[in-house]
């Protein structure tokens, strides 16, 4: 019953959340300074991270398709990984781990000082003033995010199909036009924006439902970012799913 529980506010949570993103006033400044500070604690980890996660896929798929003799598949192979399952997940992490956590802590030490309760004495809406402008920011920049993964992705790919197994530019290039298509690009998009969103509501609800005291803003932090990692993968599975269900492969 108590998860139950728990599971209906955050649900709550995020309907509030939703009807409050279209109600004036809307805190822009709060919503930039959000953005800013959400690239700041997770551009640099995300780009040294998208490097070797695209070289892994590229390696393994170059060895599995040198296997079975599919060679001129593997830019294709490479290409669709990164973008529909690698992009999105890496991105998904560093949100929920860098910035999710941080909005937790933040909202969290907000929380234990009791301005959330001054807010509401005051008749201003904590939902509105602080928790919708870091949905949103974490939401937008996971938008960005996710195309600096890919792009970084499949670049690390080609570098490492190219010059260290010894594959042809030509095949690589030729393979990802042939079965790549623009639906590639957009569930990778709608994945990495779900993902923002998701880690966005799981750290602002932690954050303003500690346990109580620091020792409970750290607890809440290390429950938003394990809550978020398996909410995010069980979505990744539905989403993934849905598309293959729903758009056809090229050229079948």
């Amino acid at each position: 019953m108590s998860a139950l529980r728990e599971t209906g506010r955050l649900v709550d949570l995020g309907v509030d959340v939703v009807r409050n993103a279209f109600r004036r006033p809307f805190q822009f400044r709060e919503f930039i300074q959000q953005c800013w500070f959400v690239v700041g604690v997770t551009v640099l980890p995300t780009a040294l991270v998208s490097i070797p996660f695209g070289a892994v896929i590229a390696l393994q798929i170059g060895s599995l398709t040198r296997q079975i003799g599919a060679q001129s598949f593997t830019g294709a192979a490479s290409v669709l990984a990164v973008l529909q399952q690698a992009g999105p997940i890496v991105t998904a992490l560093l949100i929920a781990g860098a910035g999710g956590s941080a909005i937790c802590a933040d909202l969290g030490s907000r929380t234990i000082r009791e301005e959330i309760d001054a807010l509401e004495v005051l008749g201003v809406s904590a939902v509105q003033r602080l928790v919708v402008p870091r949905v949103l920011a974490a939401m937008v920049v996971s938008v960005l995010l996710n195309g600096m993964v890919s792009v970084v992705g499949v670049l690390g790919g080609y570098f490492f199909n190219v010059v260290l197994q010894d594959g042809t530019p030509g095949a690589y290039l030729a393979s990802f036009t042939a079965l790549a298509q623009l639906p590639d690009l957009w569930i990778s998009e709608i994945k990495a924006l779900v993902f923002g969103f998701i880690a966005g509501i799981v750290a602002a609800y932690r954050g303003l439902h500690p346990a109580g005291g620091p020792k409970g803003v750290g607890d809440a932090v290390n429950q938003a970012v394990v809550i978020t990692f398996l909410l995010l993968f069980f979505v990744n599975f539905v989403l993934t799913a849905i598309y293959l269900q729903v758009v056809p492969a090229k050229g079948s």
